[in-house]
C-alpha cells in the first residue's frame, strides 16, 4: 500500500491520500483524542502520535494537523504506520455508520436563518457544494454553511481549513466574492 502525502496551504496540516476511500459520505472532524478513540479507530491511533492536535477525514483523504513543537519529518513516519495498518486490518474507518449521519444531522440543526431567506440559503448551499467544498476538499479541509443573516453568511471551517494562515483571504477574496457576484443580497462571509 502506498500513502501519499501532500502540503497544504496550513503548515500545521498534512494530506494523506491513502488511495482509498476513507469516507464514503460527509467528513469527520476530531479535535481531541477522547473523542476520536470512541468514534473511529483510525483517528484514535493517529491522536497517539504525539503532537497531533486534529484528525479530518473526507471522501479519500486524512488531513493530520500538529502542534507546534514536533516536525513533519519526525512526525510523518508514524501517522503513515497507524494509516497503512488500519486499512491494511480492514477494520471500518467509523465504529459507527450512523455518528457520520448524526454529525451531519446536528451541523443542519444548528444552522440559522430566516424563512423568508430560503431561496437565497439554498442558492448558497449550492454554489458551496459545487464550487468551493470540492477545491477546499483539495486542500483538505471542508467548509460547512452554518447561517445567514442581514446580508452575512457564516461559515464553519474544518480539516486544513480551520487555523490556516491563508483562510482569511480565503473565506474574504474567494468565498465572499464568488457569493457576492451569484447571490447580490450577501454582504459578506464570516467563519464561525
Amino acid at each position: 500500500m502506498f500513502i501519499q502525502t501532500e502540503a497544504t496551504p496550513n503548515p500545521a496540516t498534512l494530506k494523506f491520500l491513502p488511495g482509498k476511500v476513507v469516507l464514503e459520505e460527509g467528513t469527520a472532524d476530531f479535535r481531541d483524542a477522547a473523542s476520536a478513540g470512541e468514534s473511529s479507530q483510525l483517528a484514535g491511533k493517529i491522536f497517539a502520535v504525539p503532537g497531533v492536535t486534529g484528525v479530518f477525514f473526507g471522501y479519500d483523504f486524512v488531513t493530520v494537523t500538529k502542534s507546534e513543537g514536533p516536525e513533519w519529518q519526525h512526525l510523518k513516519p508514524a501517522i503513515l504506520g497507524a494509516i497503512m495498518e488500519h486499512f491494511m486490518s480492514g477494520a471500518p474507518v467509523m465504529a459507527n455508520v450512523s455518528q457520520i449521519a448524526d454529525t451531519a444531522q446536528r451541523e443542519t440543526d444548528g444552522e440559522f436563518f430566516d424563512s423568508a431567506d430560503t431561496e437565497i440559503v439554498d442558492t448558497i448551499k449550492e454554489l458551496l457544494e459545487t464550487r468551493v467544498r470540492p477545491a477546499v476538499a483539495q486542500d483538505g479541509g471542508d467548509i460547512t454553511f452554518r447561517g445567514y443573516e442581514n446580508g452575512t453568511v457564516f461559515l464553519h471551517m474544518k480539516g486544513a481549513c480551520s487555523g490556516c494562515p491563508s483562510s482569511t483571504a480565503t473565506l474574504k477574496h474567494g468565498i465572499q466574492n464568488l457569493l457576492k457576484h451569484f447571490v447580490p443580497e450577501v454582504q459578506q462571509v464570516e467563519s464561525i
